[in-house]
């Protein structure tokens, strides 16, 4: 019996980004050649992506790099791939980093296990004694516009930003960062940068229950059925943790610190979870000319 058609993927990356401590390239040119193993697969640029999606079963959006740096383009992006119902992977309803930072106020405000956040001059009060205080804006992406307030000069601060626009937190005394990958709500591992000063050079870290009910929790909170979801959290002093991000959006996944056996599950049930996302095949359905609009 001859196999059905190939589901095609566009996907969605900027190979020339250049972030700190990271080969983005790499990690997407990897990504690639695997998906291309079952899927037809092109790349684009993410200002690209709106004007090329409607010949495509699914968009798969990866390391693009922050959207602050194109954000009316991944706007056209959003709004036409919900015009044509084109599926997107992740799906655009994450309530995460994909949203803004907003979800740090709030899981704040509702006494969740992150680092105390507030966004307006009003509320500092609600934050705990710090020695310096981070202020950095909503819509943010790799420590872009981040900086370090002393207590005395907070207020002023925050009062001279737009209303609602930045983030503040306490600065945090932290022993470690970890990171917990999930497909789909399933774990498939977990790193940690045990150099507080170097954040981004990643070792294997094996969780505890009590480190994976924390993960969970957040993956269970976005309710993001479909995608990729890293949950990265801060090991403060006195054993607790916090999260500090919440990428749902084009998280890295620093598939070159895990080991073969590791990458090579996480390719197999990235494949399986870009699968079930996808809207079916249909025979002739990019012939030129062809108006073909499918369901998801």
């Amino acid at each position: 019996m001859p196999a059905g058609p190939r589901q095609s993927v566009l996907f969605v990356t900027d190979l020339a980004y250049e972030a700190r401590g990271r080969r983005y390239c790499d990690e997407d040119i990897f990504l690639t050649s695997r998906l291309r193993e079952e899927f037809d697969v092109a790349l684009c640029h993410p200002r690209d992506a709106a004007a090329l999606l409607d010949g495509f079963d699914v968009v798969v959006v990866r390391n693009s790099g922050p959207v602050l740096h194109y954000q009316e383009a991944y706007d056209a992006f959003c709004a036409r791939a919900r015009e044509r119902n084109v599926p997107v992977y992740n799906p655009l309803t994450g309530l995460g980093d994909m949203a803004g930072k907003q979800y740090l106020v709030d899981l704040s405000a509702a006494k969740y296990p992150v680092i105390a956040t507030v966004d307006r001059a009003a509320d500092l009060g609600l934050l705990p004694e710090a020695t310096e205080y981070v202020i950095k804006p909503k819509l943010g992406a790799d420590s872009v516009g981040l900086r370090f307030v002393a207590p005395e000069l907070l207020a002023a601060e925050v009062a001279a930003e737009p209303v609602g626009t930045v983030l503040v937190q306490p600065k945090i005394d932290f022993s470690y960062e970890v990171s917990f990958y999930f497909i789909d709500r399933d774990f498939q591992y977990a790193l940690y940068a045990p150099h507080t000063d170097r954040r981004w050079v990643l070792e294997p870290y094996g969780p505890t229950a009590a480190d994976l009910e924390f993960a969970r929790r957040f993956v269970e909170w976005n309710a993001l059925a479909h995608g990729i979801q890293r949950i990265d959290a801060c090991r403060t002093a006195d054993g607790e943790l916090l999260l500090v991000e919440l990428e749902d959006l084009n998280p890295y996944l620093s598939l070159d610190r895990v080991t073969e056996p590791v990458r090579e599950a996480f390719v197999a049930r990235m494949k399986t979870s870009v699968r079930e996302l996808t809207r079916p095949a249909v025979p002739h359905m990019r012939e030129k000319g062809a108006d073909v609009r499918v369901q998801a």
